[in-house]
């Protein structure tokens, strides 16, 4: 069989020092005899840079084209003076929109020794692990009509909150997918009190939910989400919401981990031919261009990002694991990166040490 493909976009900023810690791990796994055919290429700024667009037709036939895609961040201070169409965020909006990549996944998982880093109690994040399903391609973020029109004497900003049926339909079934690989637990978020398009969401979701039996499915206001999420996140498991209120419960959800720097993403689409779903892993957090080539970045997000890539992507739940542990352990052995630091006297390491300890650990679960 051929290898899984991955085409690597690096990216700007911070983007290539994360990502080449990624690559130690993709190395090691190789030596294990788990072997990826890797590409790289431009994306946003440096794609900019080079070719006068954020991403060329041909990169974007290979992200078509290939098992997975793995992005680093894309963005920078230097690409403001630049037309709305060029900037680089496009590049990754082109991506999405062109895979049609419509469940994004959040997960919000708290390591037990970053417990005291979080904004609330140990007692109520110590072993969060929660994922965010958010439809990321439709609802009001791309309903029309919308824009500034002006209304007698006033201007009106107007935004369409759409959605049909089968869009509701497609991410319902990629959280009972993911509910069913894990604590079979889904709760369903909309604001079916005051908007029609919130009672569809909850119906549609309903009926999905008849395919899915062995899923125990409940639903919650969004606001009352928002609100659950800071008073007892574990009561939760797989959270599926729509493109607005996704937006912010996961935002939310992301600040009980303690920092930016250990939060994974994925965006899923459908099956292709051989089975995998069009896939885009990437770090939540962004370019951060004022540490870039410094040292500082933690490449932790980027690493557990490609977990995520051999959990959704390959079917590989025990490499998956097995990243994921080796994380756990070396910040259980108090190994810091600037992001991190809090206790007195800790010194941080740098980007590259932190990989490098992750593969040690790798290697000493073999």
């Amino acid at each position: 069989m051929a290898n899984p493909s991955l085409l690597i976009l690096a990216g700007d900023g911070i983007g290539p020092e994360v990502m080449a810690e990624v690559r130690k791990v993709i190395d090691w796994f190789g030596t294990r005899g788990l072997a990826f055919d890797v590409t790289e290429d431009l994306v946003g700024g440096a794609a900019y840079d080079a070719h006068g667009t954020p991403l060329t037709d041909a990169t974007m036939d290979k992200a078509q084209s290939v098992d997975a895609v793995l992005l680093g961040a894309v963005g920078g201070p230097k690409y403001d003076v630049l037309d709305f169409s060029v900037k680089p965020e496009r590049g990754l909006l082109r991506l999405r929109k062109e895979m049609d990549l419509y469940a994004n996944l959040r997960p919000a998982q708290c390591f037990d020794a970053l417990a005291d880093f979080s904004s609330l109690k140990r007692d109520v994040v110590a072993g969060l692990d929660i994922v965010i399903v958010r439809e990321l391609t439709s609802g009001i973020y791309f309903g029309e009509p919308r824009g500034i029109i002006e209304e007698g004497n006033e201007r009106v900003g107007i935004n369409t909150q759409r959605y049909t049926e089968s869009e509701i339909e497609r991410v319902a079934r990629s959280a009972f997918e993911l509910a069913m690989r894990r604590g079979r637990k889904l709760c369903s978020m909309e604001k079916a009190n005051v908007m029609e398009s919130g009672v569809l969401w909850r119906e549609v979701v309903t009926e999905v939910g008849r395919d899915y039996p062995e899923v125990a499915l409940s639903h919650m206001y969004a606001d009352a989400g928002a609100m659950q999420l800071c008073r007892w996140p574990k009561q939760f498991d797989v959270i599926v919401t729509d493109n607005l209120f996704g937006d912010l419960l996961s935002d939310a959800a992301a600040m009980l981990t303690g920092s930016l720097g250990m939060l994974p993403s994925a965006s899923l689409g459908a099956p292709m031919a051989n089975g995998r779903p069009k896939a885009l892993y990437e770090p939540v957090h962004g370019s951060a261009p004022d540490i870039a080539g410094t040292g500082k970045a933690n490449p932790i997000a980027c690493i557990l990002s490609f977990a995520m890539a051999l959990r959704y992507s390959f079917d590989m739940g025990a490499e998956a694991d097995r990243v994921e542990a080796a994380v756990e352990a070396v910040l259980a052995d108090g190994l810091r990166t600037a992001d991190l630091l809090g206790e007195d006297g800790v010194q941080p390491v740098t980007t590259s040490e932190m990989g490098d300890a992750i593969v040690a650990k790798l290697a000493e679960s073999v």
